[in-house]
């Protein structure tokens, strides 16, 4: 969790905006995170946060690509309990998760009250999107902020 008055937490928002506005137009690639080259959204939130400061640099556990269709395990969220805590309202630089699949299994960073950057596979590369046009399928949002 990350402490510091109300300037601080602003300032750490838009830095967090401003680095996974880097990744946009990054092909999307499943099990990588390499700016520029591939990603998918895990790795997106993971490389953007790592890069923050937010949390040290960290493997994921090796997942296929299509495990949320087929396991009752929601590996994102295992992670997120550790470093982040579960909001109500999305702001800048929060994490949300959309059920995909069987459970929570896409997330995106969330820029703006209306848009977010993530990782799609059905576009085809890193993206801003419309939060509305997730909302039904919104499962939780998370923080690592007061």
């Amino acid at each position: 969790m990350f402490e510091g008055t109300p300037q601080e937490i602003a300032d750490r928002r838009a830095h967090i905006v401003t680095l996974a506005q880097e990744w946009v137009s990054t092909p999307f690639h499943d099990c990588s995170g390499i700016k520029g080259v591939g990603c998918d959204c895990i790795h997106l939130a993971k490389c953007v946060y790592v890069a923050a400061g937010l949390v040290p640099d960290f493997e994921l556990p090796s997942y296929k690509p299509q495990w949320f269709l087929h396991r009752d395990e929601p590996l994102i969220l295992n992670g997120l309990a550790e470093r982040m805590r579960q909001v109500e309202t999305g702001l800048p630089g929060d994490l949300e998760m959309y059920s995909f699949g069987r459970h929570a299994a896409h997330c995106a960073i969330v820029i703006s009250e209306h848009a977010m950057i993530h990782a799609y596979k059905p576009v085809g590369f890193v993206t801003v999107g419309d939060r509305a046009e997730f909302a039904s399928r919104r499962h939780s949002i998370w923080s690592f902020f007061p």
